[in-house]
């Protein structure tokens, strides 16, 4: 019998805590029948939620703690405030002490990554953590990151986005040799900052056998779907992700308003409500909530902090996949192979460099 994996959930994160959290994992559970979990919270909060759901009673223990970090807490206080008390570091601390095989928490964004990075360490080669983002595009599903875990990107840790990236994607979307995008201001060679052209050259250099880079692509290249992971620093990914949920529920709201207008329109949708609810089900935020940490010795998800049930449940699912399907084993070996015991990163081969100038000369 295959062993169950094991989720610690910060009950006390979010906007809505564990009357959220707790049928959000009653609902992972419907779906994913081989999962245990361990409440971190309030007990006197957690307690009636939890004995309302038997059959999640059954596969659950519950640790008291009255300390939550609050949505508003700076990471350095969240850090320094009974850190080892709180709701949220007992979840993280489980994964590290494999009492659970991951980690979920819809709460304070900053303190989770500085709580994460602090109680699980970094892999080997890498300095910073990353969150990868589920992205819904035309084809599909893309992977995107990194979308909001630190700003700035040099062109080595742009690289190890792109290998993480990478083999996340072949678990989440089943693709062997994921293709791999640099989000960019145009796909011109000669175009954007210094380290992101530098990160294209690597790339293009190393050539990894684990993914296909496809070059720079442009934002609008993203909800198309024509990669299978779009890399980029975290200021402007987070603009991104931003900008998208913007926009979808922008969109929205013209489409309600119109449909509303008058008579007409009203019977309109009466006969293509059924093109409608499948609209809004692709567009639906809460089925891609969940942005995996990249880069910690232990899987950690960041749910967002208004998800309702069924996103919640979307985000204990991702951990699950992530955890059943050993991500953390697949990112040490690809991050292997792309040193394999050369100086990193390698130095970039004269012909490569000699390559965006003779582009730009040619007028291309």
């Amino acid at each position: 019998m295959t062993k169950p994996v094991r989720i610690a959930l910060d009950a006390m994160g979010g906007d809505h805590g564990p009357e959220v959290i707790v049928p959000g994992a009653a609902l992972a559970l419907d779906r994913r029948p081989d999962m245990e979990f361990i409440f971190f919270g309030d007990e006197a909060q957690i307690r009636p939620h939890l004995d309302a759901l038997p059959k999640l009673a059954a596969v659950s223990t519950l640790h008291h703690t009255s300390v939550a970090v609050r949505m508003d807490d700076k990471p350095s206080q969240a850090l320094r405030a009974g850190r080892r008390e709180s709701s949220m570091w007992l979840s993280i601390d489980a994964v590290k002490k494999n009492h659970a095989d991951a980690a979920v928490s819809a709460g304070n964004t900053g303190a989770l990554m500085a709580m994460a990075k602090t109680c699980l360490r970094m892999m080997p080669n890498i300095d910073r953590p990353a969150i990868a983002g589920i992205w819904p595009t035309i084809r599909g599903r893309s992977i995107v990151l990194d979308v909001g875990a630190s700003i700035g990107a040099d062109a080595k840790h742009l690289v190890h986005l792109a290998i993480m990236g990478a083999a996340m994607a072949r678990i989440v979307l089943g693709v062997e040799r994921p293709t791999v995008g640099l989000l960019n201001i145009g796909v011109e060679e000669i175009k954007g900052i210094e380290e992101v052209k530098s990160a294209s050259r690597l790339l293009r250099q190393i050539a990894l056998p684990d993914l296909d880079y496809l070059g720079f692509v442009e934002g609008g290249d993203i909800g198309r779907g024509v990669a299978d992971v779009v890399v980029t620093e975290g200021f402007a990914g987070n603009i991104a992700l931003k900008t998208a949920e913007g926009t979808a529920n922008q969109m929205a709201k013209y489409l309600r308003d119109e449909l509303g207008r008058d008579f007409m329109s009203k019977i309109g949708y009466f006969f293509a409500r059924r093109a409608f609810a499948a609209l809004k089900a692709k567009m639906d935020p809460r089925n891609v909530n969940g942005g995996v940490l990249l880069g910690l010795e232990g899987v950690v998800i960041k749910s967002h902090g208004g998800a309702d049930v069924v996103g919640t449940a979307v985000a204990i699912e991702i951990g699950y996949t992530i955890a059943r399907h050993q991500l953390l084993g697949r990112i040490r070996a690809a991050l292997a192979r792309s040193h394999d015991g050369q100086a990193w990163p390698p130095k970039i081969s004269t012909a490569d460099e000699e390559k965006p100038a003779q582009a730009a000369q040619s007028g291309i």
